[in-house]
């Protein structure tokens, strides 16, 4: 700043004469390095290498400074780098600007066009200067083409300047901004005209030319000085660092051009002085201006910071500069005044431009002012009815808490007026409990730049007028070293978020803690200062019959129930124990160690309040004038050291499942071995699976025979499950071993899936199998078992058995479906319709166990059966047991007079076979003729058409299965017709008079078992 108006001084001395060098020097040497252009490139450039770069400008800049000062080392040198120097320096900001142009999109993109072409032209006076002074060895003449380049330096260069100025948004911005260049041009010329220029203008025998030669440099000058200090005060925000490098240089070649022009220095300059550095010094810092940013478009895109309050220092210059400008005018005119002269025409007719200039940029902004006030009285207005009017309390408050003001909505939210709480303190306002993290966290937010955190938030209790607490939510503002505060009544939106809480983490029935709760209350537990605690337990509780009180009584007494259980399981826990309801009929409770070091008192303490509950869940309950009873089986897991929240909860549900396949209605504690075999049944789910999809399951099929002519009447398929051992199991065999099958409770879903799976792949292969037969010959029935809960619950789809008959080409008459598992307990009106659906396609119904138990009566009684199996207990029994016997007898005599076949099951001994003929049943499947058979003996068991009726054998004991005679082996005849473990069978003789004879074996089994090997 000081130097600026310095250099405008200077520059309006020059005399007549003399050619201008600095103008087309100034701007050229601000490219001064392409070098640094290309080092600045986007990318290129960070923090360490700006300073390099301005380290290397630093360098160069004074290597030329000191070579000049020290002449070079000789008169050639020194004109040669001070031509031809200059003209490099100039040429090279020519190109750093064009090049900066070309990679950059801003708005600043023409003006470093403009600083291009400047500096070309000033590089083109100096190259022309060298050409006369280096090459041709002549002076410069008064006149010649480096004066008329050195003239079109200032031009480019102010319309560069104007386009890197602020621009206004209206005419009168505009208009103001012209006012103020002349105000600062007409005073430098009124300056410089009483000093210099007049005596420049009267010729003294000068040409017409070069008299205006002289006087166009000066006058350029005072232009580009003018625009300079314009543009400083009203420079844009964007890439301030490279705008200010470009000022700076351009009022560098100023203020050489000044003192050159200079008589003292004028009468003394050759090319290679001093003075010539400040020209180079110039074009370099032009050259290095548009790359002083980090990249070309980073600082034009960079949001303004923001500034610190109080009153800018360059806004107050700015507005003070036309009134600096017109007090250089007046001491203009008083300089000339004071010496005698008189006053000259220019200096008055400028003086009065610049008065006149002054006086309309004061109406402009007089009218500016008004309509300002006015604007600002209106927005005032505007926002205090805002506030007013605002539902919201607004409270401005001092550094030293004191409330300032406070708006009038504090009477409808607060109950107290806007006039009480002024003046009171914000603290005595806010309840104790909350007031230290309202302090907190104004202090934190205060200490924060207001850039990265120009609000918060805070919610505390405030004291209303009638005296309760309010919850308030308030965002607070800084102002002026205090705080704005806008806050809210939200005290309903709290005691809804309570409750919208409360019932997220409690069961919305009983009122316990869900499992959500209980599990973040474990988690406490076994993250607190207990961690350590071995006497922490989880507690698994079932109620045992609670669906059967569901399906009997109904569910609303079955919620009342359940309120009833939480009741008694609450009042049975300790103070500080909890107690939860986790889902249907699932309670639990978690136990808190005494932190006593004895384990055995820790397990015989829980197991005892274990006890209690069990009791006490166990008592009759009375719903709805009903009195019913349900039993508890509780599970129970320690905490061990590391053990995660849900490892112990789940241990206790292993636990607690343990105790339902254990009996029901008891306490048991979780072993280790209870995960070992969760892991080995999920193992061998698994490998279930594998098999259904990868075909590993085979279909066998056992013939039903006519006990009276040997005809084999149909065949009974069996699916088999072929292990990697090789042997063949039936499914109930391997639910046995995975212990899958056991009636624990858990995983019931994905058995019943498995084994709709299995059924409905049973069906289709049976179907597919015996549609093969048929055209191959064999039309016998096929009979395959369906559970009944599978055709009532549409496990197996109602068109199925229509769909895969039609696909197979097999006759309905074919095909018998056997009924197993039906349950007494469930109604068989859907069984019933679906049953008589299949029996008008011509399906025969057998019904399975027959004489297992009530179930068995029951469905006979309301199914559609054409035929009954009898259960293979009832076989197994009916020689050793009298009682049985007439019971196996009274079934068939029933299923006589109803007209129902009956076949006989699990046949194995010839014994047993002559009993039920003699009891007249018409059909049996059993090991006493064959066992299960693949599809290649089938087939020759078929053709063959009949088996032979066995004599029953002598036996000298009444234990089942035992033979007493041991026949000699004799020679096969054919090879046994066995599959899967059955009974071997030989034959001798020819075909119409084998014998069939057992061989000599261990106790028998039944068909429907494999021997299994142990696991």
């Amino acid at each position: 700043m000081d130097e600026q108006p310095d250099a405008a001084h200077a520059s309006i001395t020059t005399q007549p004469g003399e050619p201008q060098r600095g103008d087309s020097r100034a701007d050229g040497g601000a490219v001064v390095s392409a070098w640094a252009a290309v080092l600045a490139r986007p990318g290129a450039a960070d923090g360490g290498a700006g300073m390099l770069h301005q380290l290397l400008l630093t360098l160069v800049c004074g290597g030329y400074a000191a070579g000049s000062v020290l002449g070079w080392g000789s008169r050639e040198l020194a004109t040669i780098m001070g031509d031809f120097g200059l003209c490099a320096a100039a040429l090279a900001a020519a190109v750093s600007c064009f090049v900066y142009a070309r990679s950059c999109s801003g708005p600043s993109r023409p003006a470093w066009y403009m600083f291009a072409a400047s500096s070309l032209w000033a590089g083109l006076g100096n190259g022309v200067w060298g050409w006369y002074e280096v090459v041709r060895g002549q002076p410069v003449p008064p006149v010649s083409l480096a004066d008329f380049c050195f003239l079109l330096f200032a031009p480019p260069a102010i319309v560069g300047l104007l386009v890197l100025a602020k621009r206004p948004v209206n005419r009168a911005g505009w208009l103001c901004l012209s006012l103020d260049s002349w105000l600062i041009a007409g005073s430098l010329l009124t300056l410089s005209w009483s000093l210099a220029l007049a005596h420049t203008a009267s010729f003294d025998g000068e040409s017409v030319a070069r008299t205006a030669l002289s006087l166009a440099y000066p006058l350029l000058d005072i232009a580009l000085v003018s625009v300079v200090l314009a543009v400083h005060f009203r420079r844009s925000s964007a890439n301030r660092s490279a705008v200010n490098t470009a000022i700076g240089a351009l009022a560098l070649t100023v203020l050489c051009d000044a003192l050159f022009t200079s008589p003292l220095l004028r009468q003394q300059y050759n090319s290679g002085q001093p003075l010539d550095a400040g020209w180079f010094a110039g074009s370099l810092l032009l050259a290095y201006a548009p790359w002083a940013s980090a990249r070309p478009n980073a600082e034009w895109e960079r949001p303004r910071r923001p500034q610190p309050a109080g009153r800018p220092i360059a806004n107050s210059l700015t507005a003070l500069t036309p009134y600096l400008a017109a007090s250089v005018c007046v001491l203009g005119i008083i300089y000339n005044v004071l010496n005698g002269r008189a006053v000259d025409q220019v200096v008055l007719f400028t003086g009065c431009t610049v008065v006149l200039a002054l006086v309309v940029r004061q109406a402009i902004m007089l009218m500016d002012n008004i309509t300002l006030t006015q604007e600002l009285a209106q927005k005032e207005n505007h926002f205090r009815s805002l506030v007013q009017g605002s539902s919201d309390v607004i409270m401005i408050a001092a550094p030293t808490g004191v409330l300032r003001y406070v708006s009038p909505a504090a009477s409808g939210v607060y109950g107290r007026d806007a006039e009480e709480l002024t003046g009171s303190e914000l603290a005595s306002l806010i309840h104790p409990e909350d007031l230290g993290s309202v302090v907190h966290e104004v202090r934190r937010f205060l200490a924060a730049a207001p850039s990265q955190e120009p609000t918060t938030r805070i919610e505390c209790r405030f004291r209303s007028g009638s005296g309760d607490w309010l919850n308030v939510e308030s965002t607070i503002n800084r102002h002026h070293g205090g705080l704005i505060l806008n806050s809210r009544d939200v005290t309903e939106r709290v005691r809804l978020q309570a409750q919208l809480q409360h019932n997220a983490e409690h069961d919305p029935l009983t009122d316990l803690p869900n499992r959500a709760l209980f599990t973040h209350r474990v988690r406490q537990a076994l993250g607190g200062r207990r961690r350590t605690d071995p006497g922490t337990a989880v507690l698994y509780i079932d109620l045992d019959g609670f669906k059967a009180v569901n399906d009997t009584v109904g569910h609303q007494a079955g919620d009342e129930l359940l309120v009833q259980a939480a009741r008694r399981l609450q009042e049975s826990v300790r103070a500080g124990d909890v107690a939860a309801r986790l889902g249907g009929d699932e309670f639990a409770a978690l136990i808190m160690g005494d932190g006593g070091p004895d384990q055995a008192a820790h397990e015989y303490r829980v197991h005892d309040i274990a006890e209690r509950l069990r009791i006490a869940l166990s008592r009759p309950y009375r719903v709805q004038g009903t009195e019913v009873r349900v039993a508890a089986s509780i599970g129970v897991a320690f905490a061990e050291p590391g053990i995660s929240p849900g490892d112990l909860m789940r241990n206790a549900d292993l636990a607690m499942y343990r105790a339902k396949s254990a009996g029901k209605n008891r306490v048991e504690l979780y072993a280790p071995q209870m995960q070992a075999d969760v892991a080995r049944r999920a193992e061998m789910a698994t490998r279930l699976r594998t098999a259904l999809k990868d075909g590993e399951f085979v279909l066998l099929h056992q013939p039903v025979v006519d006990v009276n002519s040997g005809r084999v009447t149909a065949v009974s398929a069996q699916p088999r499950w072929r292990s990697a051992q090789g042997i063949l199991f039936t499914p109930a065999e391997f639910l046995r071993v995975t212990g899958t099958g056991q009636s624990d409770g858990r995983g019931g879903g994905e058995d019943a899936a498995r084994s709709a799976e299995l059924s409905r792949w049973t069906l289709e292969e049976a179907i597919r199998q015996a549609a093969r037969r048929r055209r191959a010959g064999h039309g016998v029935a096929v009979s395959v078992r369906l559970p009944a809960s599978q055709l009532a619950d549409k496990a197996i789809p109602p068109r199925t058995v229509e769909s895969l008959l039609a696909e197979h080409g097999l006759p309905s008459g074919s095909l018998i479906i056997e009924l197993s598992e039906s349950d007494s307990r469930k109604p068989l009106e859907d069984l019933e319709h679906r049953l008589m659906a299949l029996r008008r396609l011509g399906v025969r119904i057998a019904l399975d166990g027959f004489g297992s138990g009530y179930a068995a009566i029951n469905a006979l009684r309301k199914l559609p059966i054409d035929l009954v199996k009898l259960d293979h207990s009832l076989v197994e029994g009916v020689l050793e047991s009298a009682r049985l016997y007439k019971i196996t007898a009274g079934l068939l005599r029933i299923a006589s007079d109803l007209g129902t076949q009956v076949m006989a099951e699990g046949v194995d001994l010839p014994e047993q076979l002559a009993a039920l003929r003699a009891m007249g049943c018409t059909h049996a499947q059993g090991t006493v003729f064959c066992g299960p058979l693949d599809e290649h003996r089938l087939r020759r068991a078929l053709t063959v058409g009949d088996y032979p009726l066995p004599r029953p054998e002598p036996r000298l004991t009444a234990r089942p299965g035992v033979l007493a005679e041991v026949r000699a082996p004799e020679q096969w005849s054919e090879p046994p017709a066995l599959v899967g473990g059955a009974m071997p069978v030989r034959y001798s003789g020819s075909h119409g008079t084998r014998r069939h004879e057992p061989l000599a074996h261990t106790p028998l089994r039944s068909n429907n078992e494999t021997p299994v090997p142990p696991t």
